[in-house]
């Protein structure tokens, strides 16, 4: 009865600390609130008021209906569709923070058969530029289920929307939930990876915008990597406006490419603000470069241009991507840069001619197409080492290249090298398969041999993008007698070779998720592959103590200890904690007031910052509010504070 009664307070206190701010129209109950829960509908009250359908072009018609429903008598039901990508949306951004991580639980089903029903999300990068990506996809007969789906969002993108698309029939969505996940802290006992691999070579990850969103990958990134890859955000068609470009034709020149960093900005200020080095990639390949890149006027529509004027735009558009990460990102080490990427088959010939698509296994390239063979490959790292960042070295980098195509990579670099020095280093991408031990591929002495025959080509050697896959948890000790394997024939060249990047931080989040191919699980803990590399290398302890990342980026300590935000020359005795108006107590004036700092409208002495940063995660936030208002109602006491996530 106590505690039912402290709900009672706490809501009608969360209504006095909302009405100080801008807040969703929909209302949370006092226990959800406590549960993290952002929103939470079966629809039974009718209202789908935080629902809207996707434009102007989107004829779903939404309504609470009685035609279908899990529990109780109503859904959400999504009528009158005329396009695939129609249906129900919900906004995110006006509702949850970026950089946390949040649970999506929905049941959905189809009028006739759930077939292919997509939860997708869209945001708006810092140019402006719409991005649409599918999150899960559920099928089969009656209602599915989605549970626990994680879903996060990085500082900078805008109109953030999830929404459910697929087929044009009728369909419905019951029992929705968002929620705030348990921040959970990757561990703290174990040895740091670069630190281990100090005196060989840099040991680095990949990762994406939406992937390093979360504060526990920041975390796990800053403990063990001293080298990130954009996974994707510095690929042709994320960085290639064609807006601009299109502005640029209709002006009268359409032989330079306009692009923009929006859509890795996040990953590069995480880059900056902790000092991390960079690998950029890629400037050149055949996927992932979109076909109006090589169509007259930028036109997708358009012919195809000649070598001549593709030649143009090629140095045009190295140049401006080399001008816009110096101008940018002045203080960014882009210590390598991927300039061609993929351009052999894995019998060492050329691609075939074309643009890459479902029906030839999107592996024909529009580069031979315009040039006919693989001529293009010199000038683009003629063109890059011309503009690249000084101190970039550039690399040819390949998939499978412990194949046929090796022996036609190096003859490659020596061709390219035959009078001059362009190419600095080759990538090995090694995406491998551990299987079960014995028939992994490739064999461990195959990969050496690969290895070797780039180690002596004088040229600087990278793993890239490292991964090795398993069908099943049960094989995670083959699969880590694998990795140590491979670590341990990459150590026999570490004097040439400079880095191995992982592709990718945890399993989950890898583009091979279903088949475990990382160092992490899910919830950040080590594998045994993990142990099995580090197991028996003598650990460097840094001399230096690194900077402070900044508030943007927290928490960012690298030994994962709870950052100490507060004034080491004040006693914690003197922080008054919630005290967010300095008057000396705590009460609801004080969750006000951090709720309007939290949303901008209110700025904060440095006293003031100290006593509201309950959690120590460098600012204030709807978190603090939440922790104070529960110190007012009695769930928690003054001598829980500080209460760090």
């Amino acid at each position: 009865m106590k505690k039912s009664m402290k709900k009672r307070v706490l809501s009608g206190l969360l209504a006095v600390s909302c009405g100080a701010a801008a807040v969703p129209a929909f209302a949370v109950n006092a226990e959800d609130a406590l549960e993290g829960v952002i929103y939470s509908s079966d629809f039974e009250d009718g209202d789908i008021s935080a629902w809207s359908t996707r434009g102007e072009n989107d004829t779903t018609e939404l309504s609470a209906s009685e035609d279908m429903a899990v529990s109780g008598s109503k859904s959400l039901c999504a009528s009158g569709r005329s396009k695939s990508w129609n249906g129900p949306s919900f906004r995110i951004d006006d509702k949850c923070k970026p950089d946390t991580v949040y649970l999506i639980n929905a049941k959905a089903a189809g009028k006739w058969y759930t077939d292919n029903l997509t939860l997708s999300w869209q945001y708006n990068d810092a140019s402006g530029e719409t991005h649409y990506n599918n999150l899960v996809s559920v099928s089969g007969g009656g209602w599915q289920e989605i549970t626990d789906l994680k879903f996060s969002y990085t500082e900078g993108m805008t109109d953030v929307y999830i929404y459910f698309e697929g087929g044009t029939d009728d369909f419905y969505i019951d029992d929705f939930s968002i929620k705030e996940a348990p921040v959970i802290h990757p561990q703290s006992d174990i040895v740091s990876l670069k630190d281990a691999y100090a005196n060989s070579f840099k040991i680095g990850t990949a990762t994406t915008a939406k992937e390093l969103a979360p504060t526990s990958t920041k975390e796990l990134i800053l403990k063990h990597f001293n080298s990130l890859t954009a996974g994707n955000e510095l690929k042709p068609d994320a960085i290639l406006d064609q807006k601009a470009c299109m502005e640029m034709a209709a002006a009268g020149d359409d032989e330079n490419p306009q692009v923009s960093l929006a859509s890795a900005r996040s990953i590069l200020n995480f880059a900056r603000d902790n000092k991390i080095p960079v690998r950029g990639h890629v400037l050149v390949w055949h996927q992932q470069t979109p076909e109006w890149f090589f169509k007259e006027n930028y036109d997708v529509n358009g012919e195809w241009v000649s070598k001549e004027k593709m030649l143009v735009r090629l140095e045009n558009y190295i140049k401006n991507v080399f001008a816009a990460v110096k101008e940018e990102y002045p203080d960014v080490d882009f210590y390598a840069w991927d300039v061609v990427n993929e351009c052999f088959k894995d019998d060492g010939k050329p691609r075939d001619p074309g643009f890459p698509a479902k029906e030839n296994g999107y592996q024909s390239s529009p580069w031979v197409q315009i040039f006919g063979d693989n001529s293009f490959i010199k000038p683009a790292f003629e063109f890059a080492k011309k503009y690249a960042p000084e101190g970039t070295k550039l690399y040819y980098n390949d998939y499978n290249e412990y194949m046929g195509k090796s022996t036609a990579i190096v003859a490659l670099t020596e061709e390219i090298n035959a009078d001059g020095h362009y190419i600095d280093g080759i990538g090995m991408q090694s995406h491998l398969d551990a299987r079960s031990g014995s028939d992994a591929f490739p064999s461990v002495s195959q990969y050496e041999k690969a290895l070797k025959l780039f180690c002596d080509t004088g040229l600087d050697v990278q793993v890239t993008e490292l991964d090795a896959t398993v069908n099943s948890p049960d094989l995670f000790k083959e699969q880590a007698q694998y990795y140590s394997d491979i670590m341990d024939t990459i150590m026999k060249y570490q004097d040439k070779v400079s880095a191995v990047v992982f592709w990718g931080t945890t399993d989950d989040q890898s583009w091979r998720a279903s088949q475990y191919p990382l160092l992490f699980n899910e919830d950040y803990t080590a594998k045994p592959a993990f142990d099995a590399i580090v197991d028996g290398l003598e650990v460097v302890t840094p001399t230096e103590t690194k900077e402070e990342p900044s508030s943007e980026t927290k928490p960012t300590e690298t030994d994962n200890t709870e950052p100490d935000t507060q004034d080491s020359s004040a006693p914690a005795s003197e922080i008054l904690w919630g005290d967010a108006d300095i008057s000396g107590e705590v009460d609801i004036l004080d969750v006000i007031t951090i709720n309007k700092a939290a949303m901008g409208k209110e700025n904060m002495t440095e006293e003031q910052v100290k006593n509201a940063d309950v959690n120590l995660n460098g600012k204030p936030d709807s978190i603090d509010a939440m922790n104070v208002l529960k110190l007012i109602v009695g769930l928690v006491k003054a001598s829980d504070f500080p209460i760090s996530e």
